[in-house]
């Protein structure tokens, strides 16, 4: 262990307070009302205190993360399973760091904004908001984990918490959307399990991690595999990865869990388990397997710029509010992986800033579009109209949020999307001048969303819509003002992902066969100055 054991307690203390919330006593059936809503807000106030000792936690790990330090940082390791290498192992990077971070900002903002999002009495409150905690110390340690099999635990596990949320508390075809959910991430995760068992018999094999095979990650990326190895490796991590992601065609599920889940689950399933994916096609993918990802680049950039324009597309014809968010959610993942597997410095970095981008933009979007639904019971945007007159905060939050998700510069998500496409450009120019469509195509669908909600002729349905009420407001805020802070100074975060990014493109790029443009080398210092290009 180098240090205190920072990571641990990070995991640790919102897994306590789930069994601090799941003990509290229950009440007979005959019990008052004012007596059971005493116990919810109990439950709903340990949450948030959780939640928030949490967030402490995790902003000392960022405040003592030495930047231009060791690579992996706070490390921990200790013989978990020594007949078979496995070592209960963490540590993070600047990657894993900004995305612990952001999981552990929008916690607290989901909690308050899910307030009484389990108020109806079909399943117990505090049953909801300790499910909440547990996947907390899921994420955390999905991110953290530095041995493949840890990783591989978090990653099955955090699917049990999301399965009951979206199946007991949602709505519409909860449990349809639930089962397909977890069916979908079960064959992905199934296929990881076959390559994690194969990796580890080459690593014994290989006699790079001594007389046994390992599972630590350290250890895994010195291990000699043959380029044909590596592909099939490769497709057994991404297709579980591309299917957490989701990129396209693995995607179908997103859209029935986003619209079933309830708003706070919605968030935390697309803000942050879906970047789980993502996180992983560069973490492992890349390092372990650095030539089956050359070999399958032209693929998955295929696959991406197609998810680009096909989830830009359907979205612009949903008349589901939050369908239209999952299926925005579909094109910018796109985004992602094109970043990701242009394989440029400034594509990585602005990928891995996109990933955080995309979680305050779309958590907002979100949680803004669940106090719609609640005010007026139903999601479809034909029944709403003239919301701006009656709740000018509301709809002008919602248009902050809306804008940051089709990349207006000024917000965070331009800066994360122009390194992509410059990153991406400087390789392969054609998928990048093609996926400059999906900004036109995003302008479309939020801007047509904003029209038909927001504007026009009050609906009578509507003249009653309270504005947001001071929790709401605490809720939402903390992300419009990330998103516009970090678009005006995106320095800070970047100087942290940077380091980290060169490490991994060293990985990958033993010899660069194809070096960067230099015109976009310029752009990414620009960038991270916060001097809008």
């Amino acid at each position: 262990m180098n240090g205190f054991p920072w990571l641990t307690v990070a995991g640790a203390v919102p897994l306590l307070g789930a069994l601090v919330v799941a003990l509290i006593p229950g009440l007979p059936a005959d019990s008052a009302e004012a007596d059971r809503q005493a116990r919810h807000t109990m439950a709903k106030l340990l949450a948030l205190g959780f939640s928030l000792l949490t967030l402490v936690v995790v902003i000392i790990v960022a405040v003592k993360f030495q930047v231009g330090g060791p690579n992996y940082q706070f490390t921990e390791s200790y013989s978990w399973i020594p007949a078979f290498g496995v070592h209960y192992a963490l540590g993070v990077d600047g990657i894993a760091l900004v995305l612990i971070a952001m999981s552990a900002v929008l916690m607290p903002v989901v909690i308050l904004a899910s307030w009484n999002d389990a108020e109806s009495g079909r399943h117990s409150v505090k049953t909801y908001f300790s499910l909440m905690l547990v996947l907390e110390t899921m994420m955390i340690g999905v991110f953290a984990a530095t041995d493949v099999f840890l990783f591989y635990v978090f990653f099955e596990a955090m699917l049990v918490p999301m399965y009951f949320m979206i199946g007991s508390y949602g709505v519409g075809r909860r449990q349809y959307a639930a089962v397909k959910f977890l069916l979908y991430s079960l064959f992905g995760g199934l296929l990881m399990l076959v390559a994690v068992i194969a990796l580890y018999v080459y690593s014994a094999r290989s006699g790079a991690t001594g007389h046994h095979g390992s599972f630590l990650f350290s250890e895994l990326v010195h291990v000699a595999l043959s380029p044909a190895v590596q592909k099939w490796l490769f497709l057994g991590f991404f297709i579980a990865f591309a299917i957490k992601a989701p990129l396209w065609p693995f995607h179908t599920w997103l859209p029935d869990a986003a619209a079933a889940a309830p708003p706070g689950a919605a968030v935390l399933l697309v803000g942050v388990l879906d970047k789980v994916g993502t996180f992983g096609m560069l973490r492992y993918c890349f390092e372990l397997f650095p030539s089956g990802a050359k070999y399958f680049t032209p693929l998955v950039i295929t696959l991406s710029v197609i998810g680009i324009i096909y989830g830009a597309i359907v979205a612009i014809g949903q008349q589901s509010m939050k369908r239209l968010i999952a299926y925005t959610s579909v094109s910018h993942f796109g985004f992602i992986a094109l970043g990701i597997f242009a394989m440029t410095s400034q594509g990585v970095s602005g990928a891995t800033f996109y990933m955080v981008n995309h979680g305050f933009a779309t958590g907002a979007l979100f949680i803004l579009a669940g106090f719609l639904i609640a005010r007026r019971g139903t999601d479809r945007i034909a029944d709403f109209g003239g919301v701006q007159s009656v709740a000018p905060v509301l709809a002008g939050l919602f248009l902050i949020s809306g804008l940051a998700m089709l990349s207006l510069p000024g917000l965070s998500t331009f800066v994360s999307e122009f390194l992509v496409l410059i990153g991406t450009f400087s390789r392969y120019k054609v998928p990048a001048v093609i996926a400059t469509a999906g900004i036109i195509l995003a302008a479309i669908y939020v801007l047509w969303m904003y029209q038909r909600a927001m504007n026009g002729p009050v609906r009578d349905e509507v003249k009653g819509m309270p504005d947001l009420r001071p929790r709401e407001l605490l809720a939402v805020a903390p992300l419009v003002v990330l998103l516009i802070g970090a678009g005006v100074y995106p320095k800070p975060v970047l100087d942290i992902i940077n380091p980290a990014v060169k490490v991994t493109m060293s990985q990958v790029h033993t010899t660069d066969p194809k070096p960067a443009h230099p015109a976009s080398t310029t752009t990414t210092t620009a960038v991270q100055k916060g001097v809008t290009p």
